[in-house]
């Protein structure tokens, strides 16, 4: 295989992609974006900076007549980008939108074709996989385009994730990946990490002058489906400063969605205000249409008012429109109060009563307060009467902060938090909001491939097997379950480890459920530890495995005892072998990404 070219980095957002290259060959190149050719209306393609994550699903009409480009529909059942994204308005049944979110959502089926959710029948559905491996499909397709010289998969590639994306999450991101035409040894980074990478690949060697040990990084990433914290520390080895990551918050479906959300609420008084009573179909066109809103209102430079325009529905507005105007004002008062709300360090999201019965769909969270996730967060990285757990520098990443008084929002809230100290002051250098990420993707793999300052971290999460235990049977009630740590938190890729302990039993030759469970709080625990309880928030149930592993050399019993050995390779996949104790069998356990 041919050395790579570059260095290609790809965010795969809940909301827009981008896509970022350097060349590995030359140690003063920089880092450089890539515009991606989409449609833009039916019949216009243009390149763009961003591709949005949204895909509008034709109609037959539509295909027959020829209504749309043929560019549109090449290999393809729908069209991505800008073009969607504006359907998402006009025709919001026929189009995906959060594929993103959808894949982390374990309790439905992600290879099932389920999207555009709760469409009617008669629109052809995805999965969100399948709608995952277009967009990046559509990247790599854009970059053989431009560099038919330089074929994507024979590229060094490195694709980001969410940090509290768990291993399944993660697998399905691989699969799509894999599905879309990359190269088989392409790496997965964390999107926090990546955005701190982009601050390495700006400062150079001048970083050490910006930061000191004992530093404490905030990266706050919020994006169009999600809220992200990380935690990275500023330490010392061999004289030299290094960057560690020392923790990750939980995946938190707060994002720039629920804030167009909000305003739709917002502009849907206006609306009555002027007789206008909007029905459901107008409501969610109202929810797509103020996203336009925010963004050019919360720009820098942009207007003071923006018109929000839906088309009409009664009797005398069929074919016409309806149209209010949204100020800056208004929209910086609904996202500060709504969503930065002043709160105590000691607050946690609200829980709101549950109802007893719930529309399926994405588990957003019921407070959108993500002032108080982000106290939540801080709390537990060492109790309250620690001060190390003070953010010294902030580092913001998505386009909600754009706006400058959501990030001013935001520091007061952390100085307040911390009088002694104040408010932590932001990294020196230039700000990206909406491409750091895919620039910081692509300088990790140049640094992965030349050498370099890396982050060092290892998995954010420990993982755990379930084990049932031994005891006397009791009608209508299962045996409990414990949990066995076998991954600790901060495990390096390219490590493996035996876990220490007794040896347990592995069932064989019958169809058995393998559970699992990941947290993103408990770093203490150790391999080996076996938690005989947990609180409901510390664990968290990822996919599990139904299978039927091969019987030979089995005890009577039907179970061999084993010893678990685990793994996780330089790609950031995780292995879990089951070692015979009695001869030199291994089976291999992977995390189950598909509903059986």
């Amino acid at each position: 295989m041919k050395k790579p070219i570059y260095s290609i980095g790809i965010d795969l957002g809940t909301t827009n992609c981008a896509l970022a290259a350097i060349r590995l060959d030359d140690d003063n190149a920089a880092c450089a974006l890539l515009d991606i050719p989409q449609m833009t209306s039916a019949t216009a393609r243009e390149a763009r900076p961003l591709l949005p994550s949204f895909l509008y699903l034709p109609t037959e009409v539509e295909c027959a007549a020829g209504t749309l480009s043929a560019l549109t529909l090449r290999k393809t059942p729908g069209v991505a980008g800008h073009f969607a994204r504006a359907q998402s308005a006009e025709v919001p049944t026929r189009t995906v939108a959060a594929a993103k979110s959808w894949l982390c959502h374990s309790r439905v089926d992600r290879h099932e074709a389920i999207l555009p959710w709760n469409a009617p029948a008669e629109v052809p559905k995805i999965s969100p996989v399948e709608a995952s491996a277009l967009y990046l499909r559509h990247l790599v397709e854009a970059w053989n385009e431009r560099w038919p010289e330089a074929p994507f998969r024979e590229q060094q590639v490195t694709l980001t994730v969410p940090a509290s994306f768990d291993a399944s999450a993660r697998e399905l991101t691989r699969e799509a990946a894999a599905l879309a035409g990359f190269p088989t040894d392409f790496i997965l980074l964390e999107e926090p990490q990546a955005a701190l990478y982009a601050w390495l690949a700006d400062r150079g060697d001048h970083w050490r002058r910006d930061v000191k040990v004992g530093d404490r990084l905030l990266v706050c990433d919020i994006g169009g489906g999600t809220t992200d914290f990380t935690l990275i520390g500023v330490e010392e080895r061999d004289g030299e400063l290094e960057l560690a990551r020392l923790a990750v918050g939980n995946h938190i479906l707060v994002g720039g969605d629920n804030m167009d959300l909000a305003l739709a609420f917002a502009a849907q008084a206006l609306f009555k205000e002027k007789g206008h009573e909007l029905d459901a179909w107008q409501s969610v066109s109202l929810w797509h249409a103020c996203r336009a809103a925010k963004e050019a209102l919360l720009t820098p430079g942009g207007p003071d008012r923006h018109p929000v325009t839906i088309l009409g529905r009664g009797t005398k507005l069929v074919g016409g429109t309806v149209s209010v105007d949204l100020t800056r004002d208004q929209v910086e008062q609904v996202l500060l109060d709504g969503f930065l709300p002043a709160c105590a360090l000691t607050d946690g999201p609200v829980k709101r009563p549950a109802s007893g019965f719930k529309q399926l769909g994405l588990p957003y969270e019921s407070d959108p307060a993500i002032s108080r996730h982000l106290a939540r967060f801080l709390s537990e990285q060492g109790g309250l009467e620690h001060r190390d757990i003070r953010p010294s520098h902030i580092v913001f990443n998505g386009g909600v902060f754009k706006a400058p008084a959501l990030k001013s929002r935001l520091r007061d809230i952390l100085g307040a938090w911390f009088p002694e100290a104040g408010a932590p002051e932001a990294l020196a250098g230039k700000e990206d909001l909406d491409f750091a990420v895919a620039r910081g993707a692509a300088y990790y793999g140049r640094v992965k491939e030349c050498g370099g300052m890396r982050i060092r971290g290892g998995t954010a999460r420990a993982y755990y097997i379930g084990l049932e235990t031994a005891g006397l049977a009791v009608p209508g009630a299962p045996r409990p379950l414990q949990a066995l740590c076998v991954v600790p938190r901060g495990m390096e890729e390219g490590t493996s480890l035996k876990v220490p302990g007794e040896e347990i039993g592995l069932v064989v030759g019958e169809p058995v459920r393998f559970r699992f469970f990941s947290s993103v709080q408990r770093g203490d625990d150790q391999p080996g530890a076996v938690l005989t309880a947990w609180c409901e928030d510390e664990l968290e149930e990822t996919d599990s495995l139904e299978a039927e592993l091969p019987a030979a050399g089995a005890s009577e019993g039907g179970y061999v005892p084993v010893r678990i050995e685990t793994n996780i390779t330089e790609l950031g996949v995780l292995e879990i072998w089951c070692a015979s104790t009695m001869s030199d069998e291994r089976w291999k356990l992977e995390f189950s990404v598909r509903d059986e």
